[in-house]
């Protein structure tokens, strides 16, 4: 059952995966433009709003979207990682409220009118909107870091290492870290669909990229006007930016799925 799940999963992002980080080596030179919202004359998905090969804008248009996903994610947890395990092992009170109550605050505000409130006062490129996503994200990963490294440093096994004299180091990474892995991974693959969406979103709305960029977001925007006329320029990278989502969310739960005991060692377990 597990392994069906990991292969649907792979079946499933496999193809929008492949085309972002593949897709532009493929791609080749852009060819003379074409009417737009055409179908046929050797653009087997059409052309766009401006007249380009869909195909050729699909190519290219992945790469941007995974790639600032995967970085504002990876980010979000650099910074959530040590504030969270520094607030919920620190035994001075001072410095937990001064790590977390700033933290609140930005959890207060709506993401996107967040990110819209800076894009409004800034012009961010593709790194700035991957930074812009990563702060947003950090309040909320950096309170489920701390929750989850809280109930880790009850035990007393925590309390068993100190009265060891082991290093804060060592427990923190070695103990708390690992106890809360399963945690922390079921979170990234929720964080990893709730950034591509923003992410996408932002993109949307204009913010990171140029407004005629190869971008799958941007192509599900700018080609919407036309539909009825040439579906493909919005309904291939719209279903394109689905596929990913669902199936990084189905090989995380593939990944944190327990593997059933058997029936013997159960009946074991619970007439002991």
């Amino acid at each position: 059952m597990k392994a069906r799940r990991y292969l649907l999963g792979i079946a499933v992002c496999a193809v929008p995966l492949l085309l972002a980080l593949l897709g532009p080596l493929f791609a080749g030179e852009p060819g003379p433009r074409a009417p737009s919202f055409m179908l046929g004359d050797g653009h087997w998905l059409g052309t766009d709003f401006v007249g380009r090969d869909v195909w050729q804008q699909v190519l290219h248009g992945g790469r941007p979207v995974v790639l600032t996903a995967l970085a504002a994610t990876a980010l979000a947890y650099l910074v959530a990682l040590p504030v969270g395990l520094i607030s919920a092992l620190t035994h001075r009170r001072w410095l937990e409220e001064t790590l977390m109550r700033p933290l609140d605050v930005l959890l207060a505000v709506p993401s996107l009118l967040l990110i819209l409130l800076v894009a409004s006062v800034f012009t961010p490129g593709a790194a700035g909107l991957a930074l812009l996503v990563a702060l947003v994200n950090v309040p909320d990963a950096a309170r489920i870091v701390r929750a989850a490294a809280a109930e880790a440093a009850a035990r007393p096994a925590v309390e068993a290492l100190r009265m060891q004299g082991e290093t804060w180091w060592r427990t923190a990474v070695g103990y708390v870290g690992r106890s809360m892995l399963r945690t922390l991974a079921a979170d990234a693959g929720i964080r990893l669909t709730g950034v591509l969406y923003l992410v996408a979103t932002a993109a949307f709305l204009g913010v990171g990229v140029a407004p005629d960029a190869a971008d799958w977001a941007v192509m599900v925007d700018r080609n919407r006007t036309g539909l009825f006329v040439q579906p493909w320029a919005v309904v291939v990278p719209a279903l394109l930016i689905v596929a990913l989502t669902m199936g990084s969310n189905l090989l995380f739960d593939a990944a944190l799925e327990k593997r059933d005991l058997p029936r013997k060692k159960q009946e074991k377990e619970r007439s002991s």
